[in-house]
């Protein structure tokens, strides 16, 4: 078992399932965490992906050396309740944040060696993890070890909505956001398009969706592949009417269209992404959080690769009006880059070539 020592009393650890501990105090809810051990390299927003669903069954490591120093603002959610297992940082700022961790019961730790830990997932992959407080380490390592890798694990329906809402009733057109982990602000630039928009939970079926003008498959949480019942009804929509795929909707309609899915030896988290668009050769630094990727077997349908792993960020199928970004072009919290797309998208809705398409389908 290998020990990192952090700052401050060793009252919290942090256990990886390879017997790695890192060592802090805690500064959120007195409770045990368990879930998959990720980091993130946005250095703000830390309330956005606390609330952010897509964070689901993780234990956050902010590679930010100050986390908190701003507080936390209801505005900045990204859903009804924080969805991170866990938190994990060098130094946190209260104590309004870290009151903010307490209340909403969130285990949390502060005085964590966050470099050290960052590039042992970097080097050995996300590793199951076990966040605990007054708790042996040789105990914690077991717990670590007790819970299913995330490889497998379809976790859309914890975190999607139970039954169909109306997010804004107003607008030209009606568009569908399909729930599997959506985050708040991509709803909100949708509405600022002055487009309708509804929700929808994660097994909503084909029919209903194709009566809409346009259909948004949301961000989510886990691995897609055993989304078989979504991936169904993402393959029976599209060429009914137009798609757009973001983050889980990229790798479902991946799926969806005869490609294959993986995961990413530790993900791609953060604020700084960079994202080559093949066709204007321009760079997009962009937001990112996700753990699964799209197959090199999509190459020929790509609009967009990643330029830290190649990994291929965007998909297109004009016949069927349907595309889709790795990436959030919500940039919830992130750098504006990509911050026009759902606009082109929407304008695209509007034209009479995507209303032809859609005809014709």
């Amino acid at each position: 078992m290998t020990s990192v020592a952090g700052h401050g009393e060793r009252e919290g650890l942090l256990a990886l399932e390879d017997g790695t501990v890192f060592y802090g105090s805690s500064v959120g809810a007195e409770a045990t965490a368990l879930g998959e051990a990720v980091f993130t390299t946005a250095m703000t927003g830390y309330q956005e992906v606390a609330t952010d669903p897509s964070f689901c069954g993780q234990i956050v490591c902010f590679t930010a050396p100050m986390v908190g120093n701003y507080g936390v603002d209801e505005g900045r959610a990204e859903s009804g309740e924080p969805h991170v297992r866990g938190v994990v940082m060098r130094e946190a700022r209260g104590p309004e944040w870290t009151g903010w961790l307490a209340a909403q019961g969130i285990p949390a730790l502060t005085g964590i060696d966050t470099r050290s830990l960052t590039l042992h997932l970097r080097e050995n992959g996300s590793l199951r993890a076990a966040l605990v407080v007054g708790e042996e380490p040789e105990a914690a390592v077991e717990l670590a070890r007790s819970q299913p890798p995330m490889s497998g694990q379809p976790l859309a329906h914890l975190v999607s909505a139970a039954a169909p809402y109306v997010f804004s009733s107003e607008g030209d057109l009606r568009v569908a956001v399909v729930d599997y982990g959506v985050k708040w602000s991509i709803l909100r630039r949708l509405t600022r398009t002055g487009v309708s928009v509804t929700v929808f939970p994660h097994h909503v079926d084909a029919d209903t969706l194709a009566g809409f003008d346009g259909v948004v498959l949301s961000n989510g949480p886990g691995d897609p592949e055993p989304l078989r019942g979504e991936v169904a009804a993402v393959h029976e929509l599209i060429g009914r009417t137009p798609v757009l795929g973001i983050c889980l909707g990229h790798q479902l309609l991946a799926l969806a269209t005869g490609l294959r899915t993986y995961k990413l030896p530790f993900g791609h988290r953060g604020a700084n992404h960079p994202v080559l668009e093949r066709a204007t050769r321009r760079v997009l630094v962009t937001s990112q959080n996700h753990g699964f990727a799209v197959g090199a077997e999509g190459a020929s349908a790509a609009t967009h690769e990643s330029l830290y792993d190649g990994s291929i960020e965007g998909l297109a199928y004009p016949e069927l009006a349907a595309r889709s970004v790795q990436f959030h072009p919500e940039a919830g919290p992130g750098p504006h880059d990509a911050w026009s797309m759902l606009d082109r998208w929407v304008d695209e809705l509007r034209s009479d070539e995507r209303r032809v398409i859609r005809a014709a389908a």
